[in-house]
């Protein structure tokens, strides 16, 4: 379980209600190790198109991407970042093939994957049955198995003694975003400076609907619950979505706190985003 963190990508893109009240995630998604997609086919333009800034394009390994149906939002700081699960690992299977990054998976370094931290986000993993620890980068996305939370490399998980078990319950303490540059001949590495995300005006969207009536009436719902509810429009295209978003209190740990209770109570496609 997650006890602290930061808040999800504000880039996140909701669920498209559904009958029967299901909820559908909007799509988007970067190939990952695990899952490739075809390329979208090129648009034409008759004049040149603005070219954006570099400072302020968007990584593709910091993109929503979509796996098995379910929608991830990767985190845009590993501050504070303290969770609680299960660890796997992967090994020969993967060894010498592309991770998300665009790095070549080697099963002896200490490296491991993570659905949502910022890649080259160095991770305390300590083993909670045994103490042991180890300090590993990410550099992949994964596990994409339900209640596992990592997945280290093999030299990893043989150092926190589980890579014959299989799984172990992990404690992860984020250290931090490493950057890398080079000074003079030497190439230096150094931790990117922290933004506070643990305060703020934080919501957990629950649905996203084209239907403002549905939308209307999933408010309606938790206001009967006695929740504070708010609809927020968003319109990427020519689609116009109707997002309904529950109101938290101004801690990030709060958020967490009722983004659970609500995947607890039929919203298992709820997250938390910041206004």
């Amino acid at each position: 379980m997650v006890t602290a963190g930061i808040f999800v990508a504000l880039l996140a893109l909701g669920g498209c209600g559904l009958p029967g009240g299901k909820v559908m995630i909007e799509n988007g998604s970067p190939p990952t190790k695990r899952e490739k997609t075809a390329s979208a086919p090129a648009e034409n333009f008759s004049t040149p198109a603005k070219q954006v800034p570099d400072e302020a394009k968007i990584h593709p390994t910091q993109r929503p991407y979509k796996i098995n149906g379910k929608t991830y939002y990767p985190l845009p700081s590993a501050h504070g970042y303290l969770e609680n699960g299960i660890a796997s690992w992967y090994g020969a299977d993967f060894h010498g093939k592309k991770t998300s990054n665009g790095e070549t998976y080697n099963m002896y370094d200490m490296t491991a994957a993570h659905k949502t931290l910022p890649m080259n986000t160095y991770v305390v993993v300590k083993n909670l049955d045994n103490d042991r620890e180890i300090t590993v980068r990410i550099n992949d996305r994964g596990p994409f198995v339900k209640s596992r939370i990592i997945d280290l490399s093999k030299t990893g998980a043989t150092k926190l003694g589980y890579a014959d078990k299989g799984t172990a319950r992990v404690r992860l303490t984020a250290l931090g975003e490493a950057i890398s540059y080079q000074q003079g001949e030497a190439q230096v590495e150094r931790f990117k400076e922290w933004q506070d995300f643990q305060s703020g005006d934080f919501y957990v969207q629950i649905g996203s609907f084209t239907n403002r009536a549905n939308a209307d009436q999933l408010k309606e719902k938790m206001i009967s619950w006695g929740k504070n509810c708010v609809i927020q429009t968003f319109q990427p295209g020519d689609q116009l979505f109707y997002r309904v978003q529950v109101k938290s209190e101004g801690t990030l740990a709060e958020a967490r706190h009722l983004e659970s209770a609500l995947e607890q109570t039929g919203f298992p496609g709820a997250f938390v985003v910041a206004h």
